[in-house]
């Protein structure tokens, strides 16, 4: 079975040593108490409840997977997961950064990021069913009114309740401007819906009293495509006046889906026949409203395959210590032994300083976004407020599709570093594969992602919020520019900042002319940005661990020759990327359909 450790030694490196989060957050007013140590005993205690509850049930979950009853349409979650929520919720863990005013305890984003990290890391398919909730939360606070948010924050920030998003029907999924189901406006305010949902994660199970969905529909005068969806919260038990729970919703699963990993979450078909909902916001702009949930989602999905590749390479690295497999090309290394440990062979280590370096650049990153995140939305400065919220903006498709990219690599490098005994159940190693693989697919695929970043967020913009990461590059160049030690890690990134720059002016240019050509570039190029982010990063970390070199702390020789091996192995990649973005739509759109 594998094993899981908290990182708690790189998370307090980036949040005090690298992102000084303290003193950021010192800055916002509901956060102007707050203090390492606090930061630090939450994230140790949430640490101790991912390795020592939900890990040993992560492999038992995945083999047995849920159970639907026919039925009674009623799901049951893997043995130990409705415990272990039970747990969670006892210990408070559901409202760590709500707000206070719905019973929430009000820490940071930041807290719970990283809190969900390791949630992620040792049992992904149990940490879905509260993390949608967080979602539908957020939705509902921002666009809900004043009813719904007293009838559903509360016991959604309890855990007490669960959430869950309902966009996909079978006859589309990115596209949602095609689906069909109707709401029929009721006398009492209310509406009927009916319609068919598939792929609603954690969309039914057994591990808390009610499930409220928030469910895409249409209205009947409602006009064709996006600009005709609105949004609703249905529960899956009626909500009485009294806040108690009332009858059944005829919200029903009929199937779940039998899938590649995540077995251990109830992916559902949902059947709505005629099921009671009301109206959240205004009619027609569903989709709007539902953003902030698919949004949140994203930055979830991320944290999800960083969790992954953490938990993967901690696994890989202890095996190859362990496992011995022919001598050393340079020399024996365990002459005590018939063979030297395989973390003596130079491609065996590539391997894991690539999912090293890929969990420790996103750990940073992710960091980063939700301190960003939390000043957009505490900070009493609307200028900083519009900053942050431009800068979240950008990067939450990288968090998204690269971290999610990286973690394909990265689990499937450290099932690799096994051999055989990496495609064995009994090992772990090849779930973590299977789990990583559902990351780049839904919430919006990797290309919609890069169809985001580039088209959305960038062109779209003219360029605007690009700059303003690209300032943030541009200030660190100038600040250790003169820095001799820093060369390694700035000329690259100063040079790789000029080629994106150059790159997005030229994809721009020709976009005018042929849309096809944002299409064709778009995968690329988000690649390519996600270098530069983390190449920033990996700079600033690389900066920390060289000022703090000399008092002979290993961590920090460990930190500098990870970003050594990133500079040299990884960030070279984007060479390739760059050629081929611009290779243009031509060799792609050039032969006709019927030929293939």
């Amino acid at each position: 079975m594998p094993q899981y450790h908290p990182p708690l030694r790189d998370m307090q490196f980036v949040m005090h040593e690298v992102l000084n989060v303290v003193d950021e957050l010192k800055r916002l007013p509901s956060h102007a108490e707050i203090d390492a140590d606090t930061i630090n005993a939450v994230l140790e205690e949430g640490g101790k409840f991912a390795a020592s509850v939900l890990a040993p049930i992560n492999q038992g979950g995945d083999e047995a997977g849920c159970v639907l009853d026919k039925a009674t349409h009623e799901v049951k979650a893997p043995a130990g997961f409705k415990a272990a929520y039970a747990q969670y919720v006892e210990g408070g863990w559901p409202s760590l950064s709500c707000d206070p005013a719905f019973g929430g305890q009000g820490l940071p984003h930041l807290v719970n990021q990283a809190f969900y990290e390791m949630l992620n890391s040792a049992n992904q398919a149990w940490t879905m069913y509260p993390g949608l909730s967080h979602g539908a939360y957020e939705a509902l606070r921002a666009h809900g009114s004043e009813a719904q948010k007293a009838m559903y924050l509360p016991k959604l920030t309890s855990g007490q309740w669960t959430g869950t998003m309902c966009l996909t029907e079978s006859h589309c999924g990115t596209d949602l401007g095609l689906l069909r189901s109707k709401a029929e406006p009721q006398a009492d305010g209310s509406y009927k819906i009916t319609g068919n949902k598939i792929f609603i994660s954690a969309g039914e199970h057994d591990l808390a009293e009610n499930i409220v969905h928030l469910v895409l529909a249409r209205l009947p005068d409602a006009p064709a495509g996006s600009k005709g969806i609105s949004l609703f919260v249905v529960p899956k038990f009626l909500v009485n006046a009294d806040g108690s729970l009332g009858a059944r919703n005829p919200i029903f699963c009929g199937g779940l889906e039998h899938k590649m990993g995540i077995h251990g979450n109830a992916t559902a078909q949902l059947n709505l026949e005629g099921a009671a909902g009301t109206l959240v916001g205004q009619p027609n702009k569903g989709l709007a409203a539902m953003f902030v949930m698919m949004n949140a989602a994203r930055l979830g999905v991320g944290m999800q395959s960083l969790g992954l590749t953490e938990v993967a390479y901690q696994n890989a690295a202890a095996y190859a210590k362990d496992r011995i497999q022919m001598r050393s090309l340079s020399g024996v290394k365990n002459p005590d032994k018939p063979a030297d440990a395989i973390i003596n062979h130079p491609d065996v280590r590539k391997m894991l300083l690539t999912a090293r370096a890929y969990a420790e650049g996103g750990r940073a990153l992710a960091m980063w976004t939700t301190l960003q995140l939390d000043k957009e939305l505490a900070s009493d400065d609307a200028a900083v407020r519009a900053e942050c919220a431009d800068l979240v903006a950008l990067v939450t498709p990288i968090v998204k599709a690269f971290f999610t990219d990286n973690a394909w690599i990265a689990t499937s490098h450290c099932l690799q570093v096994f051999g055989g005994h990496g495609y064995i159940r009994e090992w772990g190693m090849e779930q973590f594969v299977r789990d990583a693989r559902i990351n780049m697919i839904y919430e919006g695929t990797n290309t919609i992602q890069s169809l985001d970043l580039l088209g959305r967020k960038v062109l779209g913009d003219n360029g605007a919020k690009l700059k303003k990461f690209g300032a943030l590059v541009a200030q660190f160049v100038e600040d250790e520019g003169t820095s001799e030690a820093m060369q390694e890690f700035v000329n690259p990134l100063a040079e790789l900042g000029d080629k994106v720059t150059k790159l997005t002016t030229e994809i721009g240019m020709k976009a005018f002319k042929n849309p096809d050509e944002v299409g064709a570039a778009a995968v690329d190029y988000l690649r390519v940005c996600g270098h530069l982010v983390f190449a920033y990063f990996w700079a600033r970390m690389a900066k920390v661990a060289l000022e703090k070199l000399a008092g002979g702390d290993p961590f920090y020789k460990a930190k500098l020759a990870t970003a050594r091996f990133y500079f040299a192995k990884l960030l070279p990649e984007t060479a390739t990327l760059i050629r081929t973005a611009r290779a243009g739509s031509a060799s792609l759109m050039e032969m006709d359909e019927a030929l293939f």
